[in-house]
């Protein structure tokens, strides 16, 4: 085992599977010889050249389809779409090509494609650079979403993403780039749809994932002086969704809420909270919580960090769960 950065599980990942195969290749905005606009391409243009480190110019709609044509003609792409909020450009390319075009080919034709980008706040990177828009994506058929938390599963789930043969959207949060743990050195993967126990509790459980999965057990740990146990299920893989990790940990809690640093209104955690009422409702003791965002484009400066789920926030929402 190793410990290294979050930056450095994801660039370890990109390296190793552009080493294996040598149809996965990058492209996007300045992750050639600048290494990307946070250092995660660096070194790799070096290593593996400019055919396959592909720099383009500042045009998301054209780098998605050239990413779904090659994706289609047999490679594997891998898109460096830098901010999240930028996805919005690219969504026809995205969710209109990518995602339809198995279904629309009765199966025949694949496409194996990988869109990274840097998702949520904390660097008050202001309105058009913080958003996390991943209950957008959640929607389209024929998507998988993946929002890792940990050196460990971002690299492990990277890999899975580049070797699946339908487009993943990876979704890696800006202020977990520096986050350090252990991380194997031999090759792992882990799959995707699967959850992870990142806490084990028996009062109530916190559903989360990316950022907030940090967040919550900062927040478990101070309502365990209280004498609350959390149990924290880190979702990992949005969709496909590990329905079942969600329903065990409610069933054996009685309690739950579900945090995200998405804005709460038509966030993922309503899906969560659909599948809690329909399918295990008299296993909870209390309502369903949802702890996320304020409603509000992302402000400015210092205001930024008025907008997010605190450890404050979710200590007090758990303590008056279980009162």
């Amino acid at each position: 085992m190793t410990n290294i950065s979050f930056r450095w599980a994801i660039n370890h990942a990109l390296d190793e599977e552009m080493s294996r195969d040598e149809k996965v290749f990058l492209v996007g905005e300045d992750i050639g010889k600048p290494g990307g606009v946070f250092g995660i391409t660096r070194n790799l243009h070096t290593k593996h050249g400019d055919l396959r480190v592909k720099d383009t110019p500042i045009s998301e709609e054209a780098i998605m389809g050239l990413a779904v044509g090659s994706a289609i003609a047999g490679y594997r792409p891998i898109v460096d779409l830098m901010f999240m909020d930028f996805i919005t450009i690219a969504m026809e390319q995205l969710t209109n090509q990518a995602a339809k075009t198995f279904y629309l080919s009765g199966g025949k034709i694949k496409v194996p494609l990988v869109v990274r980008a840097l998702a949520g706040g904390g660097f008050r990177a202001g309105a058009h650079h913080s958003q996390t828009l991943e209950s957008w994506l959640t929607h389209v058929p024929g998507l998988k979403v993946v929002y890792p938390s940990t050196p460990y599963d971002v690299k492990g789930l990277l890999i899975s993403s580049i070797r699946d043969d339908n487009p993943v959207v990876f979704l890696e949060h800006k202020s977990l780039l520096g986050v350090k743990g252990e991380v194997p050195d031999e090759e792992y993967t882990i799959p995707l749809g699967k959850a992870d126990i990142k806490r084990q509790g028996k009062d109530v459980t916190i559903i989360t994932y990316g950022r907030m999965v940090h967040t919550s057990l900062e927040a478990a740990v101070k309502l365990s002086d209280i004498g609350i146990d959390v149990e924290v299920v880190d979702l990992r893989t949005l969709l496909p969704l590990d329905k079942e990790a969600i329903l065990k940990s409610v069933k054996k809690t009685n309690r739950v809420a579900i945090v995200h640093e998405a804005v709460k209104e038509s966030g993922f955690g309503a899906e969560i909270s659909s599948i809690i009422a329909e399918e295990a409702i008299y296993d909870l003791d209390a309502p369903i919580k949802r702890i996320a965002s304020v409603f509000s484009p992302i402000p400015v400066g210092e205001l930024e960090d008025y907008l997010y789920p605190t450890v404050e926030k979710i200590v007090s929402e758990i303590k008056s769960l279980c009162e």
